[in-house]
């Protein structure tokens, strides 16, 4: 069975057919390093862990990049709150992260590039949107994308820039052309981080340092672009829009959004303070158990994060590890080289979409 995946862009399962032929070029839009990592984050990031490994288990030669954002309003908001600065907070967040998602065996990315390495190939490639007519300068340093250049905008999240159009409103003192219209580029306020442009000193919005670190590593298209669903808009509209706009041709050709996780089922929200930190829940459950957790419902599903589910997961972990225990007592050889019955049905879940869940129905039985 081939792999199949679920592509956001087309709304339906595809045939995995790599743009180069046994390679694969894939960009996971990482955290803003501003705070501790909750398990939403986390799941991000082992559900692409777990298509990393698939696809490398499939004999293909994949380059993974995944990025931090460690320029942001929220850090210098942070900064200026406490008094530490940036590059300071976001290191530390970083080291962090890294220490971890190697609790949870997450393997390293090929590449892990910071948006403030990469400020000149940002400069770069904002200037090529204006020369291409596709975005504009305006007093006071701001640079802006015109939606209104690129006629497929809308086309991942299937949202008509009329409609949204319709329903905005727009300062008196507004320099954009269009409500819709998105920041590429920001000029620096008294006290926050920047870096000399064409445009006056300032710092990079969000969107476009995606879309210039994927060219820098991946090249004009690349196969897989994944994150969270909530990326899907704007950010990953937005990116679209800028590499398209300036390369003319496809951006990606499979977008990968997996779903939330939910705390007791409600939606993790800093609202109703349940946000659930990844230290916290590494202080309750082995790093085993949390991971299986993140993988035992399909990853475009919601899954619930409760004591009976975290509970039920550890028994089933219980039971893996007997009946191997069990195999190694009774000097039972398990099959490894002629596929039995039971790795046939795991590669074909796995191959469906990447189902762990199915995968792991499969092994829970077994044992």
């Amino acid at each position: 069975m081939s792999l199949k995946v679920y592509n956001t862009l087309k709304g339906k399962k595809e045939e995995f057919v790599p743009i180069q032929d046994g390679k694969v070029g894939m960009y996971v839009c990482g955290p803003t390093v501003y705070d501790t990592s909750h398990i939403g984050h986390a799941r991000s990031v082992v559900v692409f862990d777990m298509i990393f490994r698939w696809l490398t288990r499939l004999d293909y030669e994949v380059t993974y990049v995944r990025n931090f954002t460690d320029v942001d309003d929220k850090i210098i908001k942070k900064s200026n709150e406490t008094g530490v600065a940036c590059t300071d907070i976001t290191e530390k967040y970083i080291d962090e992260f890294h220490n971890e998602m190697d609790a949870l065996n997450v393997l390293r990315p090929t590449m892990a590039p910071k948006a403030t390495e990469h400020i000149r190939h940002i400069i770069d490639f904002i200037q090529m949107l204006i020369d291409k007519g596709r975005a504009y300068h305006v007093e006071g340093g701001d640079v802006y994308f015109s939606i209104d250049s690129f006629k497929d905008y809308g086309k991942l999240s299937g949202r008509n820039p009329d409609d949204m159009r319709a329903g905005a409103r727009i300062a008196v003192d507004e320099k954009k052309q269009s409500p819709l219209d998105f920041t590429l580029w920001k000029p620096a306020k008294t006290g926050e981080p920047y870096w000399e442009s064409p445009w006056g000193r300032g710092r990079p919005g969000w969107h476009i340092e995606c879309s210039a670190m994927s060219y820098e590593y991946l090249g004009e298209s690349f196969d897989i672009h994944g994150g969270g669903k909530d990326l899907i808009f704007p950010h990953h509209e937005n990116e679209i829009a800028q590499s398209e706009a300036v390369f003319g041709c496809q951006f990606v050709k499979y977008w990968i959004h997996n779903g939330f996780v939910d705390i007791n089922n409600e939606k993790m929200s800093k609202s109703l303070g349940n946000f659930t930190m990844i230290k916290e829940v590494l202080a309750d459950y082995s790093p085993e158990v949390i991971r299986l957790f993140l993988l035992s419902k399909h990853y475009r599903s919601p899954i619930d994060y409760n004591e009976d589910s975290m509970r039920e997961i550890s028994l089933g972990l219980d039971r893996i590890y007997a009946f191997l225990e069990r195999l190694e007592q009774t000097n039972m050889v398990l099959e490894t080289q002629e596929p039995g019955e039971l790795w046939a049905g795991f590669v074909e879940a796995m191959n469906d979409d990447f189902n762990s869940a199915k995968a792991l129905g499969l092994v829970f039985e077994a044992v």
